[in-house]
């Protein structure tokens, strides 16, 4: 099976790890960024087209494809989602349409297919201006979630609990989500949807962290992940566990509001990560993403429900249904954590022996590097990597998780010996 991974814009290292396990898993794969370092990936499977253009992209795979026919293509970044649609468009290849890539990145334009579905979301709206934010926050009660259409790993996604909170935090965000690199590694010359602000309602429930597959009129809950995170005010999801709590009523339910959004969103045929969060008993959708979830879900998702969502990528890419079946834990008993600091410059991170080695550890990724810059709210949403860990019990696996995650080493520069900002790009318009 010869695969093409995209991104417009390369993502540093960040997806290496999951391009070997396609490998690993039998697939060949060929990478094309649209900007990118050289040698990233080993020749001659690896090609630069010098352009984040979707044109420039097209014309660079269209040319590739002709000496090699890929099966497929595929991403695992949220930037590069309309990219792989568009690519897989133009060489004639399975994919999910533009528009169903559209709606599934744009939260305005996936917000109002979920609801056109009937599928349960919260109230939401798009937002010009902090005048409109504070009418549509008065007409829904605080508190209220303030996120960019254009979002990525809740960046700049604030729980709001009063109007002068309000006020301080729309500027923030708006300045924000212009300069966020999942924003900035998006394609150029693609119609990326309304830009801009929404203001939704809160909604009071757990969340779960879910691995799905959409096969024409079937959707397959693969892994469900329980998001264990004690909230503030912004958005980390920095604590999770498997296997998910929900009794059979909630799961059936669950299983019936992604299916039902799944289907508004246009997804036919596609991996996809969903996030639900229960209000008022009942299961709310946040989103439906066309990839496997990021961090170590994927890990999360093999070891405690028997489902490969790299494996099950692959597949759809190809245009053949994955080796799939409905949510079937296995009864081992996982934890994961975000590692997640202050704000500085990073200077080293050292991680001991004892947690790199250890058996009870099954996913270590240290994401940041010397030199990062680490941005904290409301500044940004960095982390410095991902670490989950196995036990006989959920308390055991998370205890271990948190006693692991204290012996990591970073050191970080003072604030004022920072590097100068890059410049800022013009921010788009708002769209109302």
């Amino acid at each position: 099976m010869k695969l093409l991974a995209l991104e417009a814009v390369q993502n540093a290292g960040y997806y290496q790890s999951r391009y070997r396990q396609i490998e690993e898993f039998g697939g060949t794969l060929f990478v094309l960024n649209g900007l990118g370092e050289p040698d990233y990936w080993p020749a001659p499977r690896y090609r630069v087209a010098g352009s984040k253009h979707i044109d420039d992209i097209i014309a660079v795979a269209r040319d590739w494809h002709a000496g090699e026919r890929f099966d497929g293509v595929l991403t695992f970044s949220e930037s590069g989602v309309l990219t792989v649609a568009a690519v897989a468009e133009a060489l004639g290849l399975p994919g999910v349409g533009l528009d169903a890539a559209r709606i599934s990145r744009n939260k305005l334009l996936m917000r109002e297919a979920q609801q056109r579905g009937g599928a349960p979301v919260p109230r939401f709206r798009l937002v010009p201006d902090v005048t409109a934010a504070l009418a549509a926050a008065d007409e829904f009660g605080y508190p209220i979630i303030l996120k960019p259409t254009l979002g990525a790993a809740s960046n700049f996604v604030f729980r709001i609990d009063d109007p002068d909170e309000l006020r301080t935090r729309f500027p923030q965000a708006l300045d924000g989500m212009a300069q966020m690199s999942w924003f900035r590694m998006e394609a150029e010359g693609i119609d990326l949807g309304p830009y801009g602000l929404l203001v939704e309602s809160f909604l009071d429930g757990h969340e779960m962290q879910i691995e799905a597959l959409a096969w024409d009129d079937e959707v397959y809950l693969g892994s469900i992940v329980d998001r264990i995170t004690i909230e503030g005010n912004t958005f980390d999801d920095d604590a999770h566990r498997a296997p998910t709590a929900l009794d059979a009523d909630q799961l059936a339910a669950v299983h019936e509001v992604v299916t039902s959004a799944a289907h508004a969103q246009g997804l036919r045929r596609s991996a996809m990560h969903a996030e639900v969060r229960f209000h008022q008993g009942r299961p709310h959708l946040l989103e439906i993403a066309v990839r496997p979830g990021g961090g170590g879900l994927d890990y999360f998702a093999r070891l405690s429900a028997g489902y490969c969502p790299i494996r099950a990528t692959m597949a759809v890419a190809a245009g053949v249904k994955p080796d799939v079946h409905h949510y079937r834990p296995t009864g081992v008993h996982l934890a994961g954590t975000c590692l997640i600091g202050g704000p500085g410059r990073i200077e080293q991170i050292t991680v001991p022996p004892a947690v790199s080695e250890s058996d009870r550890v099954f996913f270590l990724k240290i994401t940041a590097k010397p030199g990062d810059v680490v941005r904290r709210p409301p500044d940004g949403n960095n982390i410095l990597g991902f670490l989950c860990t196995s036990g006989p019990t959920f308390d055991e696996a998370i205890r271990t998780a948190f006693e692991f995650a204290a012996q990591i080493d970073v050191r970080l520069a003072v604030p004022d010996s920072f590097p100068t900002p890059p410049p800022r790009s013009p921010a788009p318009r708002l769209t109302a």
